[in-house]
């Protein structure tokens, strides 16, 4: 992310896919991020388990956030997908994820958050806890569908 200048805000690592919230700072920087990023691993784990080829169905998929509010939204859809995917009960209990950085304070030299989440709160103790606020209930079905949609779709 440093090499491309590309600010990464939330994650989660799946066991089939990844999701990220990111601002790059030049217009190709989240792509050349993503295509280094690939590379990188593919010949990381044909090497480390003897084998060819590609792990990837197909290029990554993207989309645009375009207001402050939704982009809170965003936090939220893909720090609870572990929850979604019944892998544990609650973000809290996922630990390849920001959740642990955003709402419990650990420490994750990756994350930096962007200005929605600094100003959930005037300290990081406020912010944390107005932000596992936003975690209590389920987000809508519609809400759902339409980052889903959004994202396979490539439109705002």
């Amino acid at each position: 992310s440093e090499k491309y200048g590309v600010d990464i805000h939330a994650f989660v690592l799946m066991t089939n896919h990844v999701h990220l919230l990111v601002t790059q700072s030049s217009e190709a920087g989240g792509s050349r991020m993503m295509q280094s990023l690939g590379r990188y691993y593919v010949c990381y784990i044909n090497t480390s388990y003897k084998r060819t080829g590609t792990l990837w169905e197909g290029r990554f998929k993207s989309t645009l956030v375009d207001s402050e509010r939704y982009l809170l939204t965003v936090y939220r859809y893909i720090e609870l997908n572990p929850v979604r995917a019944a892998m544990v009960n609650h973000a809290a209990d996922f630990s390849w994820s920001s959740y642990q950085s955003n709402a419990l304070g650990k420490t994750i030299e990756l994350i930096k958050p962007y200005l929605s989440y600094m100003s959930l709160g005037s300290s990081s103790v406020t912010r944390r806890a107005v932000y596992q606020e936003m975690f209590k209930g389920h987000m809508s079905e519609n809400t759902l569908n339409d980052i889903s949609d959004s994202t396979n779709k490539g439109r705002f």
